[in-house]
């Protein structure tokens, strides 16, 4: 049994060598490439059979950097461990990116001092944090007809929020049974 597993080893450690080989055959005309080291250092122009043996020899990959230059670039190095160091970058900026957020708070006309404070409050920690914020009046049955109560109040607060905040958007027109108006985080 043990035998058996050793023979497929060593079958197997063949195999590869002759697929290099074979590889190596096939690049019959002497292609000139820039070959840089592990490090990031320059080896030289050499050809593309010298650096498939090197690359072999130190046991790390040849990888094509740049095929527009003149000659290609070629870098030996690990792959696998390159790949890897990629896709932690990419992680932690995928981190670092700020997703904006949109917050919504509803007013009435006819909304008490207290509501409005605790409302203007909420309003402050959401720009403090970073997110857009979307104020919505809400009319219900005949406080439509006071539609001046509404652009006073939506006034009030773009005044009481200005040191924080920058008017995106602003409608004094009724759309449907609300008015709308939007504000940003000053940066």
């Amino acid at each position: 049994m043990k035998s058996n597993n050793i023979k497929k080893f060593y079958r197997f450690k063949k195999y590869k060598k002759i697929n290099l080989k074979k590889i190596i055959i096939k690049i019959k005309k002497k292609f000139k490439i820039r070959l840089t080291g592990i490090e990031g250092e320059q080896i030289g122009i050499t050809t593309l059979k010298n650096s498939i043996i090197k690359s072999y020899k130190l046991g790390l990959d040849l990888i094509k950097i740049s095929s527009n230059s003149v000659p290609p670039v070629y870098r030996i190095i690990n792959y696998s461990k390159f790949i890897y160091q990629k896709n932690k970058l990419l992680k932690i900026q995928r981190r670092k990116r700020k997703v904006m957020q949109t917050k919504e708070i509803k007013f009435r006309p006819n909304t008490d001092k207290g509501d409005y404070i605790i409302k203007l409050r909420n309003l402050t920690r959401f720009l403090k944090k970073g997110s857009k914020t979307k104020i919505s009046l809400i009319f219900k049955g005949r406080e439509i007809t006071h539609k001046q109560i509404g652009v006073n109040m939506l006034n009030n607060i773009k005044n009481d929020l200005k040191h924080i905040s920058n008017l995106e958007f602003f409608s004094t027109k009724i759309e449907g049974r609300q008015m709308v108006m939007m504000l940003s985080p000053k940066k």
